[in-house]
C-alpha cells in the first residue's frame, strides 16, 4: 500500500465532499474550532505563520486567510494544488501565499517551523501515520500548535453496528476501495492517542466532527435545514457523550513541558 494523493480527483473531491452537507458540517466544526482554540497561541491582532499540510482545495487555508495569518500550502497533488492556488490568489490577503508541492515527509528537511499546523483529514491516507505526527511535531514551534483531524474508526464501527453489518465487521472490511475516497485506513482513536503521547505533542482539546448527521436515516436528513443541523453539530460536537462519535475527530495538540 502507498500513501494516495488525488490527482485527476479536484472535481469529484469538489462536487462529493466540499459541496455537499457533510462538507459544510465539516467547514463549520472546524472552523469553530478554530476561532476559539486559537487564543491559546495568538496575541491580539497577530498574525500568526500557518501551515497547512494536504490543503486539499484550500478551505481552511481560506478561512485563516481572512484572519489575517500567513499561509503556507503544502499539498501533492498538482490539480489540487493548482487549484488552490488560483483561488486563494484571487482573494484579498496582507501577505502573499506559499505553496508546497510536496508530501509532508519531505517538510523537516526544508528546516521552517509554524505557529499552527493544519493537518485535516491526511493521516487515514498515510501509510505510516503514526511517522506522520511526528512529523508535525516537528513542524511546530515550541510554543505553537497542531490542529489535527483523522477518520474515525470507532464511528465508522458503531455505523456498521446500527446497520446490522456483522459479517463485515467480523472480516473487518472498513477500509474504502481505491478508487472511492472513503479513506483507505481509519483510525483507531486510541492508538492515534499512543502516537500523539510518543510524539512528544499532548492533547488539549478535542472535538467530534458529524456525531450525528452520519447516523440520521436520509429522510430525516431531508426534514433538516442544513442551518438546523450544523447549529446542532456545534451544540454537540464537544459533549462527552457525542464528540467520540464524531465520524472525524478533531484534536488541538500542544508541546509535551520539557
Amino acid at each position: 500500500m502507498a500513501d494516495r494523493y488525488f490527482d485527476q480527483m479536484g472535481a469529484h473531491f469538489a462536487r462529493k465532499i466540499y459541496a455537499s452537507p457533510k462538507g459544510a458540517i465539516r467547514l463549520a466544526v472546524l472552523t469553530h474550532d478554530l476561532q476559539e482554540w486559537l487564543t491559546d497561541i495568538q496575541e491580539p491582532e497577530q498574525s500568526l505563520r500557518v501551515l497547512d499540510v494536504g490543503a486539499g482545495l484550500g478551505h481552511i487555508s481560506e478561512w485563516l486567510l481572512a484572519q489575517g495569518h500567513r499561509l503556507t500550502l503544502c499539498e501533492p497533488s498538482t490539480e489540487m494544488l493548482d487549484a488552490s492556488r488560483e483561488h486563494l490568489d484571487a482573494l484579498p490577503s496582507a501577505y502573499p501565499v506559499e505553496y508546497l508541492h510536496l508530501p509532508l515527509q519531505d517538510l523537516p528537511a526544508r528546516g521552517e517551523r509554524y505557529d499552527l499546523v493544519i493537518c485535516h483529514a491526511v493521516l487515514e491516507w498515510l501509510v505510516d501515520p503514526a511517522a506522520a505526527i511526528k512529523v508535525l511535531q516537528q513542524l511546530c514551534l515550541p510554543g505553537g500548535a497542531v490542529s489535527l483531524a483523522f477518520y474515525n474508526r470507532d464511528a465508522l464501527v458503531y455505523k456498521n453496528l446500527i446497520k446490522g453489518q456483522f459479517r463485515k465487521l467480523e472480516k473487518n472490511q472498513l477500509a474504502g476501495s481505491k478508487r472511492s475516497l472513503t479513506p483507505q485506513q481509519p483510525l483507531d482513536p486510541l492508538e492515534v492517542n499512543q502516537w500523539i503521547t510518543q510524539s512528544g505533542l499532548i492533547t488539549h482539546q478535542q472535538s467530534g466532527i458529524r456525531v450525528f448527521y452520519d447516523y440520521m436515516p436520509a429522510e430525516f436528513q431531508l426534514q433538516s435545514t442544513q442551518a438546523q443541523i450544523i447549529e446542532n453539530e456545534l451544540l454537540y460536537s464537544r459533549h462527552p457523550a457525542y464528540r467520540n462519535l464524531g465520524r472525524y475527530l478533531h484534536y488541538w495538540l500542544r508541546h509535551s513541558p520539557r
